[in-house]
């Protein structure tokens, strides 16, 4: 039997987006994920009458640019919601829309069991998880990450700016993840190691025991202990060269009713307790960094310093 994926557009349309009556709305989806840009699209149309859904053939990469015409629709709509198999939240397109106003969000691998899972959630509690943790971290110049499995990296933040990802859209420009919770930054530079042992494409949840470990340098990865993922690297390096080895994100969970991975970076990066560093492009979140990737890795357990204090992390 079908999943009833009309309550979880419902939340996400009315709730999390807020749509009026008199706003335009862009749904973009693609082949495989066209039930759930459906759903969006009849709970828009049941509140909106200018509501447009465009579909692509799925991108091969996270952070591959969508099709002129997708994004000349994002960038002209009052409202865009993005779920596709591959992410558009770091590229042009979408940070082209919300410069002009448009305020989104974006599914990327969305399934059906993460959507109607990660829109029955309390957006108010996300959101005061987000407050929380910035107020400990917003301010540091360094920011250090241990946990179990070997990771031992710090990050010098410089002048970029931690981002909130809560979930509620509502002000011209403001964008968001669905499923929601993470507070993240963009840094300026980062040197030591991290050891995934969460959820990580195109492995989705590992193994127990199963780590993937990443040096990093001046803010650069230089070894990647995983042939799939030095493959995916290798082929964007063919395409923009060092840039898309670059450290490109710390990201730290905040959404305590994810209790367990399941698989879907979307939803287990946002996780509770739970910190997640990229690789590739980072210029859609404050970054410099520009390349056809963007590849998280979440990391179980960790322990997150701010400036040689430790921070209290959200739980599940």
């Amino acid at each position: 039997m079908p999943v009833d994926l009309s309550d979880a557009a419902a939340t996400a349309v009315e709730q999390c987006l807020d749509v009026a009556p008199d706003e335009s709305v862009a749904v973009v989806t693609d082949d495989e994920r066209e039930p759930i840009g459906e759903a969006l699209y009849a709970a828009v149309s049941a509140v909106t009458d200018d509501a447009t859904i465009l579909r692509y053939p799925p991108a091969e990469q996270h952070g591959t640019e969508p099709p002129a015409p997708v994004a000349a629709a994002m960038k002209e709509a009052d409202v865009f919601l993005a779920p596709t198999t591959k992410s558009l939240s770091h590229t042009r397109a979408r940070g082209a829309a919300c410069d002009a106003g448009a305020r989104g969000a974006t599914l990327p691998g969305i399934t059906a069991d993460v959507f109607t899972t990660g829109l029955d959630a309390d957006y108010a509690a996300i959101e005061a998880a987000c407050d929380d943790v910035l107020g400990q971290i917003g301010d540091a110049d360094e920011v250090r990450v241990t946990a179990p499995a070997g990771t031992d990296i710090s990050f010098r933040i410089g002048d970029r700016e931690w981002l909130a990802d809560t979930g509620m859209v509502r002000d011209p420009g403001d964008f968001s993840n669905l499923p929601a919770g993470e507070v993240f930054v963009a840094p300026a530079s980062a040197t030591g190691t991290f050891v995934v042992d969460g959820t990580m494409m195109p492995h989705g949840l590992l193994d127990e025991g199963q780590e993937l470990a990443f040096e990093v340098e001046d803010g650069f990865v230089t070894e990647i202990g995983d042939d799939a993922i030095r493959a995916d690297v290798e082929a964007a390096a063919d395409e923009v060269g060092d840039a898309a080895y670059s450290l490109a994100e710390l990201g730290i969970g905040t959404n305590g009713g994810v209790e367990e991975l399941v698989g879907s970076v979307l939803l287990d990066e946002k996780a509770g307790g739970t910190v997640h560093i990229a690789i590739g492009d980072n210029a859609g979140i404050g970054g410099e960094t520009d390349a056809p990737l963007h590849l998280d890795g979440i990391v179980r357990n960790p322990t997150v310093y701010a400036d040689g204090d430790e921070i209290d992390l959200p739980s599940a």
